[in-house]
């Protein structure tokens, strides 16, 4: 996970990419390399430009406690990323509740499209999740990438 120039880069070639390949070569994702070129090319599916935020590895409501009336989140593996993977990875298994929307909204508003890109930001846990798991998870990321073409 070495630093790239721009989160589309670090994205597809430190996230996705390692992934899918692991998952195609234990039989559990079909072949996107074609498709992740394709993302590659297409910074501008990934919205404007902006800072790296700090990342929780996985951000889900199983990862997420109460404790002494304030949120609690529970995961040691952080990363610098795009913001909306936090939003996505909560929408992967859950709904996101608009209070939540409205409180982060408040202290960052979202870009424009940010729901757009919720599937584009859910295909790194998704790969993750075919390579640890199998089933569905590396057909849904395939789809997801041939949508984004």
């Amino acid at each position: 996970n070495a630093a790239a120039p721009a989160w589309p880069e670090f994205y597809v070639e430190r996230r996705l990419r390692p992934l899918a390949e692991l998952g195609l070569a234990r039989g559990r994702m079909p072949d996107v390399r074609g498709a992740l070129d394709a993302l590659a090319a297409r910074p501008d599916r990934f919205g404007p430009p902006a800072p790296p935020s700090r990342l929780p590895g996985a951000l889900w409501w199983g990862n997420v406690a109460a404790g002494d009336g304030a949120a609690v989140l529970i995961d040691p593996a952080v990363y610098g990323g795009h913001r909306e993977v936090d939003l996505a990875m909560l929408a992967l298994f859950g709904e996101l509740p608009e209070a939540l929307l409205a409180a982060y909204r408040e202290v960052w508003p979202l870009a424009e499209g940010w729901r757009d890109r919720l599937p584009l930001h859910q295909l790194y846990p998704l790969t993750a999740h075919a390579v640890l798991f199998g089933g569905g998870y590396g057909a849904r990321a395939a789809r997801i990438l041939a949508a984004l073409r």
